[in-house]
């Protein structure tokens, strides 16, 4: 255990009663075993989270398939009424869109001040 023999917990539970006084000394163990209980709770969650196997895909039903054909439709439809960008992004317009987002990020900010 770190080397820390019964001498050396007698010493710092002495030096800890002199620097706290005896009112104070239980309440920090019992905070201090509170933070231990809390982060083994945590770090045994985390554990289990990453450990878990993923739950199996689930197979296809007729509901969720005709929904997604309908969407693959529409989406089609869209794609073809959209017209095609014909220009390539130039750096005026990159330029432009960043002056764009820094204007609209300044108005929002304004307003959560106010």
């Amino acid at each position: 255990m770190f080397g820390i023999g019964v001498p050396e917990l007698i010493l710092i539970l002495v030096v800890g009663l002199i620097v706290f006084g005896p009112g104070k000394l239980p309440e920090m163990g019992r905070s201090l075993g509170k933070g231990i209980r809390e982060f083994r709770k945590a770090s045994n969650a985390l554990t289990a989270a990453i450990n878990a196997p993923e739950p199996p895909p689930a197979p296809p039903t007729a509901q969720t398939t005709a929904q997604s054909a309908q969407t693959v439709q529409a989406t089609t439809e869209a794609t073809v009424a959209a017209p095609t960008p014909t220009a390539t992004p130039t750096a005026a317009t990159a330029a432009a869109a960043v002056e764009a987002h820094k204007a609209e990020q300044n108005t929002s900010n304004t307003e959560n001040r106010a």
